[in-house]
């Protein structure tokens, strides 16, 4: 099973840290749009739709991203992203810890997964559209957190953060994982061509006290977007959200804690600028 894990990873890093870098924005937005689509698809199994349903939910998806293509083109949209960023954030913000502190999916369905996903695609466009360093510097808020909260949960961990919902979460991987993102957060700030990227624009604007506060939030949020996961899979009695990746599960899994940040990260830099 490890041997598997790996190898998906490695496999994983092959595909998509050369096209975060190397692919036209074109073929990014194509790949991300394949990547949402069967991210929905997913979503829609734990939230206990049918297969039908799921297939048509994933399509139009898929024709509403491409549409999005058409009238936009690839220049960057930064008002219509930043509104469906803004409404995202409100509901990781204000839904998802309720349903988080009470364990309970509630209400949306469909027009909240596409709400959130879409979001969630538009803002890795957009980003994308930027260049792929902003882009790079985004995405990588999720994975710091996520490796710092491993290694220090491991070494440290005593204290469970959710354990009805994630029970190999702690406290001290949370909170080492989002002095990692602050730390080096700052760090990227002061280097050459960072300066157009979140933390650039945090440390230039805001100063560093308020930049490590805003880069520890985010480190928080994508908490929430990886528990708010969990609880789906919870309430649907499985592991994973799909097989599609050997070792990992669903594309859902890989991708839960970039739905509430990179949507978040738009939105920082919109009021920044």
């Amino acid at each position: 099973m490890l041997h598997t894990r790996i190898l998906t990873a490695l496999v994983l890093l092959a595909v998509f840290a050369p096209a975060i870098f190397v692919l036209p924005p074109l073929a990014w937005a194509l790949l991300t749009i394949a990547a949402v689509a069967v991210a929905l698809h997913e979503w829609g199994g734990l939230i206990g739709q049918a297969r039908g349903a799921r297939l048509w939910a994933a399509a139009a998806f898929t024709v509403l991203a491409l549409g999005w293509l058409a009238v936009f083109g690839l220049a960057p949209a930064p008002l219509a992203s930043t509104v469906l960023a803004a409404a995202a954030v409100l509901w990781w913000l204000g839904v998802a810890p309720l349903r988080l502190a009470g364990q309970k999916i509630g209400s949306g369905g469909w027009p909240v997964a596409f709400l959130l996903l879409l979001a969630c695609w538009s803002s890795l466009l957009e980003l994308r559209l930027q260049g792929g360093v902003a882009l790079f510097v985004a995405m990588a808020i999720v994975w710091i957190a996520d490796i710092g909260a491993y290694f220090f949960g491991r070494a440290f961990g005593r204290r469970k953060l959710a354990p009805s919902i994630s029970p190999g979460k702690s406290w001290e991987g949370a909170i080492g994982g989002a002095l990692a993102v602050a730390g080096l957060g700052v760090l990227a700030a002061t280097m050459p061509g960072f300066d157009a990227t979140l933390p650039g624009l945090l440390v230039s604007r805001l100063g560093v006290a308020p930049a490590v506060v805003v880069l520890v939030g985010l480190a928080g949020l994508s908490v929430v977007g990886d528990l708010h996961e969990s609880l789906l899979k919870r309430r649907a009695g499985v592991k994973d959200s799909g097989l599609i990746l050997p070792g990992h599960g669903g594309v859902l899994d890989r991708v839960d804690a970039l739905i509430p940040t990179m949507p978040a990260v738009i939105l920082l830099q919109a009021l920044l600028r």
